[in-house]
């Protein structure tokens, strides 16, 4: 067989995970001591061995291990000491730093931020635009307090609540927060930065007049939609522009009453009724940013879809309906492991001309994992290098010698 350019010296996992640098992980380690008394299984080697169970979908440290075993003698290849046995794996899981993971993920959001991010939102509206919302993972055990009904037998479910923050030019979440399933939503209002250049999205369940007045204070916007049982009284009515777009049905100022350590004042805020003709039905959107034109402010809210689309995405190609222990710190570690591989596989896609959907480039990762191949050469033409094999080598059949010879009749 003739020599190929697309292939590499290193496996597709290899060239992932090179994206992390052994630099980044040595400070997380120093920050957060998470190799002390550890003899073997680094942390390094506990990193590699969880994104590989992400990447592989793995449902069991059986599987982790056993599919690890693959990389014997090819250890140096891909930056591993110690490949993991299943009960090193799950003291790891149980005893390591969950800091120490959230540290990588923000040193590598950090450094890749320049790719990933897409400047056209923030040059329009010179403000950084910015997409709140949780998401509820449902575990089978009471490891954490979850919400809904209890099973037949009585026995309640766990769930771990992940509440992000994703830039609106970014599409990957820039602040995450885990909470029991019972944490109502808008507590996570509090950990949000405020400052007079960001403006925050997120749906009516984080409606809070408490922080909204503390946003106000700090020159810090945001776009939500009104509760139905909203009480507030109506001060002014704004005249609607011929220019504004016409799903604008009403723009007014409205007060509400905020009640903070029993002392009660008012707020002012503006309230929009849009008409979206895609859906056929009105939305009510509240906000403190008062010089935006009233369209602005619908298509704002329009973008906080993304953190959805995001959700969905993470929950369809990662495994977070089984977890490699049954503790809270285990459950953790995955889901930052799991943050990690769509941050990385996300710079691999935003690098690449072509364009890939996100889970066709998951599986062609997933199946080619340990192949020797040239990851983003041969993402960018697939094809030719498969006519380079046929057409350049002429590499003949299993069976075309043997016809050749004339034998079969």
């Amino acid at each position: 067989m003739g020599k190929n350019k697309y292939f590499s010296t290193k496996s597709v996992f290899g060239q992932l995970i090179s994206l992390i640098d052994d630099s980044m992980i040595q400070k997380a380690v120093e920050k957060y001591n998470s190799d002390r008394y550890v003899k073997r299984f680094k942390s390094q080697d506990h990193l590699f061995s969880v994104i590989f169970c992400c990447i592989e979908k793995c449902n069991s440290l059986r599987e982790v291990s056993g599919g690890m075993l693959g990389l014997s003698g090819k250890e140096e290849t891909v930056r591993i000491n110690s490949l993991p046995k299943k009960s090193t794996l799950a003291d790891a899981n149980k005893g390591r730093k969950v800091e120490f993971f959230e540290e990588i993920y923000n040193n590598l959001l950090q450094k890749y931020s320049f790719v990933l991010s897409d400047s056209r939102i923030k040059e329009a509206l010179k403000k950084n635009v910015k997409i709140v919302d949780s998401t509820t993972i449902s575990l089978f055990k009471d490891i954490l307090k979850c919400v809904g009904r209890k099973s037949v037998d009585g026995k309640s479910k766990g769930g771990i609540k992940s509440h992000s923050v994703i830039n609106a030019d970014e599409k990957v979440p820039s602040l995450v927060w885990f909470t029991s399933a019972t944490t109502h939503d808008h507590q996570f209002l509090k950990k949000l930065k405020c400052d007079e250049h960001t403006v925050y999205i997120f749906d009516k369940g984080y409606n809070d007049y408490k922080a909204f007045e503390h946003f106000t204070n700090q020159k810090t916007g945001f776009v939500t939609r009104i509760k139905e049982n909203a009480k507030f009284e109506v001060t002014q009515k704004n005249d609607i522009p011929g220019k504004i777009h016409s799903g604008v049905l009403s723009d007014e100022i409205i007060e509400v009453e905020v009640n903070k350590e029993g002392l009660k004042t008012t707020l002012k805020l503006r309230k929009i009724k849009y008409y979206d003709r895609e859906h056929k039905r009105s939305f009510e959107f509240i906000s403190n940013l008062f010089d935006f034109r009233a369209d602005t402010i619908a298509a704002l809210y329009k973008i906080r879809w993304q953190i959805e689309l995001l959700f969905k995405q993470i929950k369809q190609n990662f495994p977070l309906k089984y977890f490699l222990g049954d503790n809270e710190n285990a459950i953790k570690i995955q889901i930052y492991c799991v943050l990690i591989v769509n941050l990385l596989l996300g710079v691999v896609k935003k690098s690449l001309k072509r364009q890939w959907s996100f889970s066709n480039l998951v599986s062609f990762c997933r199946i080619h994992l340990f192949n020797y191949i040239h990851l983003t050469k041969f993402l960018e033409s697939p094809e030719k290098d498969w006519e380079l094999n046929i057409q350049s080598y002429g590499q003949l059949g299993l069976f075309d010698d043997y016809l050749a010879t004339g034998l079969i009749r």
